[in-house]
C-alpha cells in the first residue's frame, strides 16, 4: 500500500468516531428485551420488501445507463458496474467504489473516466434533490418539528430544485458563467469544485432537455420504490407509526449519508431513521431497531448482489490482477 493511501486511511478515524457516537446516541438505554421483541408480524410483506428492492435498484441501473448510452454502453455492463460500486462503497473506505467505477470500469462502458465522473456527480445531485423534496413534504406531517426546520427544508427544495432546473434548461449558457466565476482562482478545492460543476453541466448538456427531465423522473420513481420498501418493512415487523413515518425515514436516513462517517453510513443512518419515526408515533426502541434492521438488510442485499456481479465478471477476466493491487493503483481520491 502506498504512503498516500496509508495517510488516507488514517483520515478514516474521525469518520469511525462519528459512527460510534451516532450508534451510542441511537441505542443508549436499550435493553436486550428490546431486541428480543423484534419479530415478523406479517411475513407476507417480505414479498413487498424484495420486490420493491429489485424495482428500485433496477430503476437506478436504468438511470445510470441512460447517462452513458450515448457511448453505446450496454445495460448489463452498466448495471454490473453500478452495483459493484455500491457494494464496494459499503465495505471499503474513501468511496473506493466510486473511484473504481470511474477509473477501473470506465473502459467496460466505452467511456472515459471524465464521462463516468460526470454521471456520478449528476446522480448525487438528482438524489439530493429528490430526497430534499421528500423530506420537506413529510415535515408537514408528524410532530416536534420546529418552524425553522420547515423553513430550512423549503429552502433546500428551492435551491436544489432551482439549481437543477437551471442546469437542465441552460447548461450550455451556464458553462461560460461558471468559468468566469472561477477564473483566476488558485485554491485547489475551488478549482476542483469548478471541474465537478463543469462535468455535471456537460453530462446534462449531452442528455438534452427532455433526456435530463427523464432522468429527474427516473430518480423520483426510484425513491418511490425505496419508500414502498420501507412501508413494506414496517408492515413486516409490525411497526406502529402513521402512514408518513416510513417516507420521512427514507428521506432523513438517506440524507444522513452527507455526514462523514464509516463506510456504509453506519451510525448516522440509524440515528436519522429513529428520529424520523419517533416523530410519527413509533417508540424509541422500535424506531432504533427498525433503522438497524433496514440498514443491515440494505447493506447485506446490495453488497451481496454487487459482490456476486463483481465476482462473476472477475472470473471471466484474463489475466486477473489481484484485487488489492488493483485498488492500490487507484487514485486516493476522486479527481
Amino acid at each position: 500500500m502506498t504512503r498516500e493511501h496509508r495517510i488516507s486511511l488514517l483520515k478514516m478515524l474521525p469518520g469511525l468516531a462519528i459512527s460510534a457516537f451516532f450508534l451510542w446516541l441511537t441505542f443508549r438505554g436499550f435493553h436486550l428485551s428490546d431486541f428480543a421483541a423484534l419479530r415478523l408480524a406479517a411475513p407476507l410483506w417480505l414479498v413487498g420488501v424484495l420486490a420493491f428492492s429489485v424495482a428500485g435498484y433496477t430503476t437506478r441501473c436504468y438511470r445510470s445507463w441512460l447517462m452513458v448510452r450515448s457511448v453505446k454502453a450496454k445495460f448489463g455492463a452498466t448495471a454490473r458496474v453500478f452495483m459493484t460500486s455500491l457494494a464496494a462503497n459499503n465495505i471499503l473506505p474513501l468511496r473506493i467504489g466510486d473511484v473504481m467505477r470511474i477509473f477501473t470500469y470506465a473502459g467496460d462502458l466505452n467511456a472515459t473516466p471524465s464521462t463516468i465522473l460526470s454521471t456520478v456527480i449528476l446522480e448525487k445531485l438528482l438524489d439530493v434533490l429528490t430526497l430534499a423534496v421528500l423530506f420537506a413534504t413529510t415535515l408537514h406531517f408528524g410532530g416536534a418539528v420546529s418552524p425553522h426546520m420547515r423553513l430550512l427544508a423549503k429552502a433546500g427544495i428551492g435551491i436544489s430544485g432551482g439549481g437543477l432546473l437551471v442546469m437542465v434548461l441552460g447548461a450550455r449558457i451556464l458553462e461560460p458563467w461558471v468559468k468566469r466565476l472561477f477564473a483566476g482562482t488558485e485554491n485547489a478545492r475551488l478549482a476542483k469544485l469548478e471541474h465537478w460543476i463543469l462535468l455535471a453541466l456537460e453530462c446534462v448538456r449531452q442528455n438534452g432537455v427532455l433526456g435530463s427531465l427523464w432522468l429527474v423522473i427516473c430518480s423520483f420513481v426510484a425513491w418511490v420504490f425505496e419508500g414502498l420498501l420501507y412501508v413494506s418493512a414496517a408492515r413486516l415487523v409490525g411497526l406502529h407509526t402513521d402512514a408518513v413515518g416510513p417516507w420521512q425515514a427514507v428521506a432523513q436516513a438517506n440524507l444522513s449519508f452527507l455526514i462523514p462517517s464509516s463506510p456504509g453510513g453506519i451510525g448516522p443512518f440509524e440515528a436519522a431513521c429513529k428520529d424520523a419515526l419517533m416523530r410519527h408515533g413509533a417508540t424509541p426502541a422500535a424506531s432504533g431497531l427498525f433503522g438497524l434492521m433496514i440498514h443491515v438488510y440494505l447493506l447485506v442485499a446490495i453488497t451481496g448482489v454487487g459482490g456476486a456481479m463483481f465476482l462473476a465478471h472477475r472470473m471471466k477476466r484474463s489475466p486477473r490482477e489481484p484485487l488489492l493491487e488493483e485498488i492500490d493503483e487507484l487514485p486516493a481520491q476522486l479527481p
